[in-house]
C-alpha cells in the first residue's frame, strides 16, 4: 500500500509542475568523488519501476552514468511528511525513435534552448564567443529503481519502510 502510494506520488510529479517530488536529487559518482544535483522528473513508469529525466549529452552526468550507472535519488515533500530515498541504475539515450518523439514534444517550448546552446553545461561565461545553436543535445536518462526507503514524518510519530526484491520490511526511523 505504502509503495503503491509512493508511486502514485511519482507518477503525479511528473506532470503536475507545483509538486514537491518533480525536483528530485540526484547523486551520482565522479572521479573527485560524489556529485549532488536536481533533475525533473518527467515520466515514471511503475510497472517497469523506472523514473526519466531530461539531460544534455554533454553534461558531466552523462560521462558519471557511463562509467558508474549505480545512483540515488531523493525527494521530500513537506506536504505529506514523506522522504524517499531511491537507488536506481541508470542509462542514458541520445539517439532513437523515443528520444526523437520527446525532443519533438519538447522543441516548440522554452526548454529546447538548454538543448541547443552551443557550449556544454558549466561551460564558464567569459569564454564563451557568439556561436549558432542549431544541433539539439538531448538526452533521455532512465532511472531503473532497485529499491525504495521511505520515511514518514509525523507528529503521532515516525514509520520507516524499505521496498526492494526482498519485499517490504519495517525499519526503525
Amino acid at each position: 500500500m505504502i509503495q503503491s502510494a509512493c508511486w502514485r506520488e511519482l507518477e503525479r510529479a511528473s506532470y503536475e509542475r507545483d509538486h514537491e517530488w518533480r525536483c528530485i536529487g540526484l547523486g551520482t559518482v565522479s572521479d573527485a568523488g560524489p556529485e549532488l544535483r536536481t533533475v525533473i522528473l518527467r515520466e515514471v513508469l511503475e510497472h517497469e519501476n523506472r523514473l526519466t529525466f531530461f539531460t544534455d549529452a554533454r553534461s558531466p552526468k552523462v560521462a558519471q552514468i557511463e562509467a558508474r550507472p549505480e545512483a540515488s535519488l531523493l525527494a521530500w515533500s513537506r506536504a505529506l511528511g514523506w522522504q524517499i530515498r531511491m537507488k536506481a541504475r541508470l542509462s542514458v539515450d541520445a539517439n532513437g525513435p523515443q528520444v526523437a518523439a520527446r525532443w519533438e514534444q519538447l522543441r516548440s517550448t522554452a526548454a529546447a534552448a538548454d538543448y541547443l546552446s552551443p557550449w556544454p553545461p558549466g561551460t564558464p561565461m567569459s569564454s564563451m564567443a557568439p556561436q549558432p545553436g542549431e544541433r539539439s543535445h538531448f538526452a533521455v536518462v532512465n532511472a531503473t529503481v532497485l529499491s525504495i526507503d521511505w520515511l514518514e514524518l509525523h507528529p503521532a510519530g515516525n514509520r520507516r519502510a524499505l521496498f526492494d526484491a526482498q519485499g517490504m520490511r519495517w525499519l526503525n526511523p
